[in-house]
């Protein structure tokens, strides 16, 4: 099985992000189940504004589509922004909604059978309401969610430290991640064996 982590962060490479350290820590957790992926930064790639699986002219979505559908896990890391997930993830839930006009040859979406979860970290509360905000979107394009599909941190408010800062993780982002990691792909595997049926 593979996974694919899409990293929403503002920051394009090598500038460090939070939500990067995160989601490579996911990745890490699927990786005790054998479960082998790629973390994607997406604002290193230039990928249009819209909703359209290819926006021409130099669009950079058309090859990260490709890793999405290639990928049984997509994981979406974001940072909070003003309470919200940032403008780089709401960017890649609106490219992803033309999956709901591509199909297989039983009028599914290609989507349909794939795992989604989500890596949210902020400096402020609003975790429960950005997870929320981005499980409908991606639930809304053909995702399915396993329990707890979720991991995040969030420092006080008006805190300056990041999540990358803290000199060890803590326990219960550890161990919420670990039970992200192995409820996603527990699910991954049930759907890759038993598809959903056509309408």
């Amino acid at each position: 099985m593979r996974a694919l982590a899409l990293v929403c962060t503002l920051n394009a490479s090598p500038a460090p992000s939070s939500s990067q350290y995160l989601a490579e820590q996911v990745m890490a957790r699927f990786a005790h189940h054998d479960v082998q992926g790629e973390v994607v930064r997406v604002a290193d790639h230039d990928v249009r504004p819209g909703i359209g699986v290819d926006l021409g002219d130099g669009d950079a979505w058309p090859a990260l589509r490709e890793k999405v559908l290639a990928a049984d896990i997509l994981l979406i890391a974001t940072p909070i922004w003003l309470g919200h997930p940032s403008s780089v993830c709401q960017r890649v839930l609106e490219r992803l909604n033309a999956e709901s006009s591509e199909t297989d040859d039983q009028g599914r979406p290609h989507t349909y059978g794939k795992v989604a979860a989500v890596a949210v970290v902020g400096n402020e509360d609003g975790a429960h309401k950005v997870s929320a905000d981005v499980f409908q979107g991606l639930n809304d394009v053909g995702f399915s969610l396993a329990p707890g599909a979720v991991t995040y941190w969030v420092g006080e408010a008006m805190h300056g430290t990041d999540y990358q800062d803290l000199d060890e993780t803590p326990e219960a982002v550890a161990s919420t991640t670990k039970a992200l990691a192995a409820n996603a792909v527990h699910l991954a595997r049930r759907l890759t064996g038993s598809p959903y049926p056509a309408a």
